[in-house]
């Protein structure tokens, strides 16, 4: 079994090459999909060389920025794999975890698997607003969904890869997230968590996402729900 990871990144130099190089430390048959979202730094070499090297199997430079969701999409499209996983590069996700998220694919019990950050993985301690923004955002996904997650806005969904290959997906930025959730309850998919580790990143470190991004996901929580013909009736 294949496990395309695609992997957007901008501006994600420093963290990039040891993103890839984990991953390929895997014990599972990978391949990498890479995707520049326009980086106004060197993220673009990079990826290039590792490309070069080996280590990355296709890179994509979107011609302008559009944000995560749209790096997302152009990622799986280019996907050869039986499943896909999203991988973002800045360090936050273990990708030794992959097999964990694999398991219940591979056994066919489930079609996608969400890693929770708030079930019993070691996780680094930071912010408490975020925090109670994730639970608030996925309290009101789970009401809309009829799903009991604890994470929906983690960044590890693995999913089949024609399953995901069949979702209309639309989010160009950060409502990836809640829309990939609201698709896939709404294709009637078997959704599994498992508890994943988490090493978050301050903003001094380089985090990107803000309160701003928190009420975009509650829109689009709300979009994809309510006024895309998403909502979901058991």
């Amino acid at each position: 079994m294949v496990v395309t990871v695609v992997m957007p990144a901008y501006n994600e130099e420093a963290t990039i090459e040891e993103g890839v190089q984990r991953v390929r430390r895997v014990p599972l048959n990978v391949e990498i999909v890479a995707v520049n979202d326009a980086s106004r730094d060197r993220t673009g070499e990079v990826l290039d060389r590792l490309k070069q090297d080996g280590l990355v199997d296709k890179v994509i430079h979107q011609p302008k920025n559009k944000g995560k969701g749209a790096a997302v999409r152009a990622g799986i499209n280019a996907a050869g794999g039986d499943v896909i996983v999203i991988q973002d590069a800045d360090l936050e996700y273990d990708p030794m975890e992959y097999p964990v998220l694999l398991e219940p694919i591979r056994l066919n019990k489930a079609d996608a698997v969400f890693g929770s950050r708030f079930q019993s993985g070691p996780r680094r301690v930071l912010y408490f607003w975020h925090s109670v923004g994730n639970r608030f955002l996925t309290l009101l996904s789970n009401m809309l969904t009829d799903l009991n997650l604890t994470d929906m806005e983690t960044c590890y969904k693995m999913v089949r890869a024609d399953l995901l290959k069949s979702l209309p997906l639309v989010s160009n930025r950060f409502g990836f997230e809640p829309e990939v959730t609201a698709r896939l309850a709404r294709a009637g998919a078997r959704i599994w968590e498992v508890p994943i580790s988490y090493s978050g990143r301050t903003y001094a470190e380089g985090k990107k996402i803000d309160w701003r991004d928190g009420l975009a996901a509650l829109w689009h929580i709300l979009r994809f729900n309510l006024f895309s013909g998403n909502r979901v009736r058991r």
